[in-house]
């Protein structure tokens, strides 16, 4: 029997790695030609060994330690790379670790490298938004990995739903109704995106349409849905409940204040504004149709009424 393909998935125990974890060692079928190596930094915690229980192997790795990234890699057909800007906060940071990822995958031979990657937003809006700084550290780090001719596919996940219940959408005074408070326009259209649910999903297809899917940005979102259309959702998914609920714009400054009482710094609360600027101004995707980065998916993609109705903030809602 031919050996199997090594699939390593960095972040395993996180929202993206464990979806591509999942989609591959909950596939019976897969699991005939695909073998899971989840990197992770720490083996023994609960997530690594429930990874290993459904079958995959784990290894520990640090995105700094470029040493037990070769280690990490080694012997793989395909790897998905995916950082954390906001653990460290530093576009530097992501871009070392994205490039070291790389250039280990390269020296390997690995012959897929999926990086989970988002736009340049400087470039995009040509100056306006300059401080959308988690988009522009992946472009930077997608640019190097065209750059060294790497066989690479480009992952670029959308607004995540988990970002909206109970953070964005929650009970608001004075009088405790439902509400969706953000610093953009009703009619803004946001790619909602089930990043644990869906990322698996969109990596599956890439993966098993190598030759059409080489070179490729992939937008993963189930869908264009504006503020307006997720509050009539929320209306139409728990009837009772939200009954008052409504949208709410905030002006900018409401908006940072907002962020500033949560502790984020000064430099994140503008990079979060225009985050939220970018959708209504210049298209979160540059307004780019969806329809081609559906065409290689077999599982259908989680809907916004579908993930509310299994969000733990709205549990007790009916």
């Amino acid at each position: 029997m031919a050996s199997k393909k090594v699939l390593v998935v960095f972040g395993a125990t996180g929202l993206q790695g464990g979806s591509v974890a999942k989609a591959f060692l909950g596939d019976s079928k897969l699991k005939e030609s695909w073998t899971v190596r989840g990197v992770t930094r720490d083996v023994s915690k609960p997530s690594a060994k429930a990874l290993e229980a459904q079958g995959a192997e784990t290894i520990a790795a640090d995105l700094n330690d470029e040493s037990s990234l070769k280690a990490a890699v080694k012997g793989a057909y395909a790897v998905f790379a995916v950082t954390n800007y906001w653990e460290s906060m530093s576009a530097n940071i992501e871009i070392k670790q994205g490039k070291a990822m790389a250039d280990a995958a390269k020296e390997a031979g690995v012959q897929h490298f999926v990086w989970s990657s988002l736009l340049n937003i400087t470039e995009l809006s040509k100056g306006v938004l300059s401080h959308v700084t988690h988009f522009d550290s992946k472009a930077a780090v997608e640019a190097y990995i065209r750059s060294i001719d790497l066989p690479a596919s480009f992952f670029m996940p959308g607004f995540y739903m988990s970002n909206i219940p109970g953070a964005s959408i929650r009970q608001s005074p004075p009088d405790n109704n439902w509400a969706l408070n953000l610093p953009i326009p009703g009619n803004t259209p946001i790619p909602l995106f089930a990043t644990a649910e869906d990322t698996g999903k969109f990596v599956k297809g890439i993966l098993l349409n190598r030759e059409k899917a080489l070179g490729k940005r992939f937008y993963a979102a189930t869908d264009y849905v504006t503020p307006d259309e997720i509050i009539q959702q929320f209306k139409e998914t728990f009837p009772e409940a939200g009954k008052m609920a409504k949208f709410n714009e905030l002006p900018h400054e409401v908006f940072k204040g907002i962020l500033a009482q949560a502790g984020m710094p000064d430099a994140n609360q503008e990079e979060l504004l225009q985050n939220m600027r970018l959708m209504n101004e210049f298209g979160y995707y540059g307004k780019a149709d969806l329809k081609e980065s559906h065409d290689i998916l077999v599982d259908k993609l989680t809907t916004w009424k579908e993930f509310m109705k299994a969000a733990k903030p709205f549990a007790d809602l009916k």
